[in-house]
């Protein structure tokens, strides 16, 4: 990726550096990066393609600075420090914002997030970045791309109603059932100790966070960590078959007033550490990534959106 041009070599020592890119750029070896994007071409006419791995870290720029298509293009175009973690070269030409949508598009048509995701997990944890010592699950919603549909098309009680302009977005209800909300659900797992995110999965806003729970369990953490929406018999038995450590907050069950006073203190012991998820949802939401409302419309694009943030978090942090 290194591609210093005529250019650079009149340049003064240290223009353009960024330290913070430098070292995520250090972090990982992008090699196994490459192999997996290099047969993604955004389209089958014009120039030859840019390097798919210069378009890989420009994506990562654009989820760690919060840029638009267009901005993220502006962007390569005026700073240094873009061009040299992407690997172009002063001189040459700037990927547009249709070569950037293009690409991110054909990604989604190759379904490489999940793929990508799980390599760099891979190094991070080849590297030592996670701990295993837990995974603190659970799920936030995020508002579809669309404009909310008209109170006209709002589902009736035990309905269900989507928008034509984004018919993989859903309703659900939300504060304790006094508001509809329009979008879709983002759930992950993080590791407890270093806070990065182990797993993730999109889904519409409908879905019960208890559906998706098992998929947000890797098998090598010592503990589990979850709030009373994810009690299941049959979840606390599969953990202590797999000698994982239980740590899901217990519900009250039918014709029971209150808790028993040794599952409210184990509530709120496992509450001081499972809130811990709660920093991550607040960085990705008021953060660069934006992830209070979804960039783009339909389940797979919003899968691969999540699935860059979850990376370039990811390296940012093990980065800092």
């Amino acid at each position: 990726m290194e591609q210093r041009g005529f250019a650079e070599a009149f340049l003064p020592a240290g223009f353009g550096r960024n330290a913070r890119l430098e070292r995520i750029a250090a972090l990982i070896d992008w090699a196994p990066v490459e192999a997996l994007v290099r047969r993604v071409r955004p389209g089958t006419t014009g120039r030859p393609p840019y390097r798919a791995l210069a378009m890989v870290r420009a994506l990562l720029l654009q989820q760690w600075y919060g840029l638009s298509d267009p901005g993220l293009e502006e962007a390569l175009s005026d700073r240094v420090s873009f061009r040299r973690f992407c690997g172009l070269a002063l001189e040459e030409p700037t990927p547009d914002e249709t070569t950037l949508c293009r690409f991110r598009l054909a990604l989604v048509e190759a379904g490489l997030g999940e793929a990508l995701f799980v390599e760099v997990q891979r190094q991070l944890d080849a590297a030592g970045f996670l701990v295993k010592s837990g995974t603190l699950i659970d799920a936030t919603l995020v508002e579809a791309a669309v404009r909310c549909p008209p109170r006209s098309a709002r589902p009736a009680e035990g309905g269900e109603s989507h928008s034509a302009n984004d018919p993989d977005a859903s309703w659900t209800r939300v504060d304790r059932g006094r508001r509809l909300f329009f979008g879709y659900k983002v759930h992950v797992g993080v590791d407890q100790g270093s806070g990065l995110i182990r797993s993730r999965r999109v889904t519409p806003a409908k879905t019960y966070e208890s559906e998706v729970a098992d998929d947000l369990i890797l098998g090598d953490e010592r503990a589990v960590y979850a709030d009373k929406a994810y009690e299941k018999r049959a979840r606390r038995e599969a953990l202590k078959a797999r000698g994982i450590k239980d740590r899901i907050q217990h519900r009250r069950v039918r014709g029971q007033p209150t808790l028993p006073p040794w599952q409210a203190v184990r509530n709120k012991l496992i509450g001081r550490i499972r809130g811990a998820v709660e920093r991550t949802f607040s960085e990705l939401k008021r953060g660069s990534y934006g992830l209070v409302r979804m960039r783009y419309r339909g389940l797979e694009r919003c899968r691969l959106q999540v699935d860059l943030a979850a990376i370039a978090y990811n390296l940012r942090r093990a980065a800092a």
